[in-house]
């Protein structure tokens, strides 16, 4: 089992955590990692470009010169591949580059990075991260003190803080993710990585991932959540109102007369 020291915002050591081995401490294939990370790359990647051939290129309609008796060599078109501005032989065209790689190549791929970043000694865990308000310098402190100011910085949060992603979105060299969007190449891209307590609780299954906050028109409730109470009234509420409209409409279909030849009851209207 593998573990590593929990510090404090202040640098002190609270206490020691065991890393589950099916994350931390899983054989490092390079491989697997190298046809993910490209993979990733290659789906970036607008796919926009394009070159002309010889029939694309305006101009070049008519032969350079005759066939023969110039003494130079014989051209059919000023657009040919080989002169200038003339077309592009075998040129990039546009084309998706996605590569797809299944689940399980993508699983093995972060283990194998989770496990790499903790055997190289560039994994960091800080209990938590509790800022008054957004300022970047309380994010430079807390990285000083932590021992990383240097090189790029994959910070790992439990769920989205506004005060602490504001206070380091500023650096250039700390990226903020979440455990359910960590990517190969970020682990491996980053010199250090810090994960808070909450984070690899979420990550490593101990706590549920937090759900999408109610009333967000993008993410939407989740399946399971309960109705409120006033949204209830209102839905029990509504088939009372079809049924009183329904009965009106039957009492209006009952004082219709019926048939052209009906005769109203002069003693109805009194």
């Amino acid at each position: 089992m593998v573990t590593i020291e929990v510090r404090d915002v202040q640098g002190e050591v609270v206490t020691e955590r065991e890393l589950p081995a099916e994350f931390f401490d899983s054989a490092v294939n390079v491989p697997v990692m190298h046809q993910v990370v490209v993979a990733g790359m290659a789906a970036i990647r607008a796919g926009t470009h394009s070159t002309k051939t010889r029939g694309q290129v305006s101009g070049g309609g008519r032969k350079p010169w005759r066939q023969k008796g110039t003494g130079r060599a014989r051209h059919g078109s000023s657009r040919s591949p080989i002169w200038t501005a003339g077309g592009v032989a075998h040129g990039p065209k546009p084309r998706d580059h996605t590569v797809r790689v299944n689940k399980r190549m993508r699983r093995l791929s972060l283990r194998s990075a989770l496990t790499d970043a903790v055997r190289s000694g560039k994994l960091a865990v800080v209990d938590g991260l509790t800022f008054d308000g957004p300022r970047t310098k309380d994010a430079v402190s807390l990285l000083d003190t932590l021992g990383l100011n240097r090189g790029r910085v994959l910070l790992v949060i439990a769920e989205p803080d506004e005060a602490v992603e504001k206070s380091f979105r500023n650096l250039g060299d700390v990226k903020i993710d979440y455990p359910g969007n960590l990517s190969t190449f970020d682990l491996l891209y980053a010199d250090r990585v810090l994960f808070t307590s909450g984070a690899l609780d979420v990550l490593t299954g101990a706590v549920p991932a937090p759900s999408p906050t109610p009333g967000n028109a993008e993410i939407g409730l989740p399946a399971d959540a309960e109705v409120p109470a006033e949204d209830q009234e209102t839905e029990e509420a509504e088939p009372e109102t079809d049924t009183a409209e329904a009965e009106a409409d039957t009492d209006a279909e009952e004082a219709e007369p019926q048939g052209e030849g009906a005769v109203a009851d002069p003693e109805a209207d009194r």
